[in-house]
């Protein structure tokens, strides 16, 4: 059974740049669809991006695009978030996501989550 457990979470200044990563605890990684989801303090959580298992990304939320990657390595078992011209609204917990034949933005979608890392942007 996959588990997924998200590290790299922390305190940025705006503008600053963190990269996520989402391992694999138990399980392989290669078969499976990942996204990342964020829940920001007294909202839904919402879902960021997705990759697939062959390498292509979605991305889901207006607000991250051209600041926000995902990128996997199948050798290390993990997928990676790279974020870039942090603002104070990306403040969240970000959990990674799995599941098998596509991705999907739905949070009732994902069959395996992380606990999530919390990123908190601020000066």
């Amino acid at each position: 059974q996959l588990q997924l457990v998200e590290s790299g979470g922390g305190l940025v200044q705006p503008g600053g740049s963190l990269t996520l990563s989402c391992a694999a605890a138990e399980g392989a990684l290669e078969d499976y669809h990942i996204a990342w989801f964020r829940r920001a303090p007294g909202k839904e959580r919402e879902a960021v991006l997705c990759i697939t298992d062959s390498s292509s990304s979605i991305d889901y939320a207006d607000s991250i695009k051209g600041r926000f990657t995902i990128s996997r390595d199948n050798a290390k078992n993990t997928v990676y978030l790279q974020m870039s011209g942090l603002k104070p609204e990306d403040t969240a917990t970000y959990y990674c996501a799995a599941r098998p034949y596509y991705c999907s933005n739905f949070v009732g979608d994902m069959k395996i989550w992380g606990k999530g890392t919390l990123v908190t942007v601020s000066s």
